[in-house]
């Protein structure tokens, strides 16, 4: 597991993925789309070191909070 200083790290990786795939699927800017992700249920999971949601690609993350935006369920896949 890691420490709250390496889960800050790996967010900062993944997150502009998802802003990205959310900015092109939906034409919104990059504000709209980092205030959809920042102000999800996802994110605050992501920011919990026990879900290990860093350990899940930008794409997968991206689906996930599509789903809650959608439906306000949140799916988590099975581990492999």
């Amino acid at each position: 597991m890691i420490d709250k200083d390496s889960l800050s790290v790996a967010l900062a990786f993944i997150t502009p993925g998802i802003i990205q795939m959310l900015m092109d699927s939906r034409q919104i800017t990059v504000e709209a789309a980092s205030i959809l992700l920042y102000n999800s249920r996802l994110y605050k999971l992501m920011e919990d070191v026990q879900t290990r949601l860093y350990r899940l690609g930008y794409p997968i993350l991206y689906d996930m909070l599509v789903e809650e935006l959608t439906t306000g369920q949140i799916t988590f896949p099975e581990e492999q």
